[in-house]
């Protein structure tokens, strides 16, 4: 196994340029915006489309999310391996042209009158794919277009535009279905991927120098990222606390829109307004998350984030038909909120501390425990809504994201208050 040697932390006496003058980081965040903005109207479009057009039940439409997010579990270790041996950017526009084609796909199966559910989960699926390809290679591109001092601030505009996304775009879905229907909608979905991989495409990274890399059996490679991670008790917390969040919040989403439809009967319009008014929370607290993890300390922010909005996640279950749909919409903002703290400082943390001759190899892992749950959560979802009601399923959903909190705070994180500096990390 090759050894792991941390890169050297940039001199203090640097002051890195503004992140708003790097061409390349602006046309990543522009790319990513739109891209993120035509995902959250798929969010919206796919289980409207499933509902109300196919008539799907409430288990097939969590099968979609099981569906979306399976290929985590499948795929994420080899497209590790893939992210460290290829050039990144250009998988990256790869893996945006094949979902652009896939979205594209779907109104046009309606026009000939070929959309079936069947069709809807090999779109969904497939698409999943290319997405554990293209999120593996873009965790892994950012460090090497931003320095390492900057990548809180990267990240969190980064998760910033994910939030304006989710403050714009179900809306916009939900108004977009009631004008054009749900398959039409889904043309805005394939062309924001299209200018995703324009905007790849115009980025010019600086030349990566060349590695001699002993050649390794797969296994041992395909391993790598979890060696390093086990070696590192903060990161193995940080693992424990997202893959039970993540858990628990795919247990939630994949019951929440029909939750809304058929508990509260929300139209598409007010269940796009429910997800918008999510967005809030987390846009406004990436506005400020620099400045958070600054006062609240880089390392000490991670387990405050994660428990702190705990209570609000109970306003969920206890919605009602009418204005009360609002309540939803404030317990998924605070969870939006905790949602982009805390993964703008874990995610800092790891690139921070994590060598980028392995960065793949465990960006890659992470993905695969704790994305990896996820299509299980989705399937638990599900066979709660229908085994015990999706109002009592909602309740174990939250308490239990909820919960996830613990193996951070009882971490040796809250004994820290800052980061250690790369190559520092016990």
């Amino acid at each position: 196994m090759s050894q792991h040697v941390a890169d050297p932390p940039a001199p203090a006496t640097v002051r890195p340029p503004s992140l708003l003058r790097s061409r390349n980081f602006l046309l990543l965040w522009s790319g990513q915006t739109v891209s993120e903005l035509g995902t959250r109207i798929a969010g919206v479009a796919v289980p409207l489309l499933a509902a109300e057009t196919l008539h799907a039940s409430v288990f097939q439409v969590s099968l979609l999310t099981f569906l979306a997010w399976l290929p985590y579990l499948l795929v994420s270790l080899p497209a590790g391996i893939l992210a460290d041996r290829v050039d990144q950017r250009r998988l990256m526009i790869l893996c945006d042209l094949g979902r652009g084609a896939l979205m594209l796909s779907l109104p046009t199966a309606a026009l000939v009158g070929q959309l079936t559910l069947g069709y809807l989960y090999a779109v969904v699926g497939l698409s999943g794919v290319l997405t554990v390809l293209f999120t593996v290679a873009y965790k892994s591109l950012l460090p090497g277009l931003t320095p390492a001092t900057q990548l809180v601030d990267a990240n969190a505009k980064l998760i910033m535009s994910q939030d304006a996304a989710e403050l714009i775009g179900p809306t916009a879905g939900g108004v977009l279905i009631g004008l054009v229907g749900a398959a039409r909608t889904f043309l805005s979905n394939g062309l924001a991927f299209l200018v995703s991989a324009l905007t790849l495409l115009l980025i010019r990274p600086a030349p990566r120098p060349a590695e001699k890399r002993e050649r390794m059996p797969l296994r041992v490679e395909m391993t790598d990222g979890l060696t390093f991670i086990r070696s590192q008790p903060i990161l193995l917390s940080i693992l424990a606390c997202t893959t039970t969040s993540n858990f628990f919040v795919m247990a939630a989403s994949s019951i929440e829109v029909t939750f809304l439809l058929r508990e509260l009967h929300a139209s598409p319009v007010q269940v796009g307004l429910v997800f918008s008014i999510s967005a809030i929370g987390g846009l406004v607290v990436g506005t400020f998350a620099g400045r958070l993890s600054a006062r609240i300390g880089s390392a000490r922010v991670i387990w405050v984030a994660m428990a702190a909005p705990g209570p609000f996640y109970l306003l969920m279950p206890l919605a009602q038909p009418g204005w009360g749909v609002l309540l939803y919409g404030v317990g998924l903002a605070a969870f939006s909120a905790n949602a982009v703290l805390y993964n703008v400082a874990s995610t800092s943390y790891r690139q921070r501390i994590t060598p980028s001759a392995i960065l793949g190899r465990v960006n890659a892992a992470f993905l695969w425990i704790c994305f990896g749950v996820i299509p299980l959560g989705a399937l638990l979802g599900g066979a709660l809504g229908t085994a015990l009601g999706l109002r009592t399923a909602l309740w174990i959903c939250v308490l239990g994201t909820w919960s996830a909190c613990l193996f951070v705070v009882f971490s040796p994180l809250r004994g820290m208050r800052d980061t250690p500096e790369p190559g520092l990390a016990s």
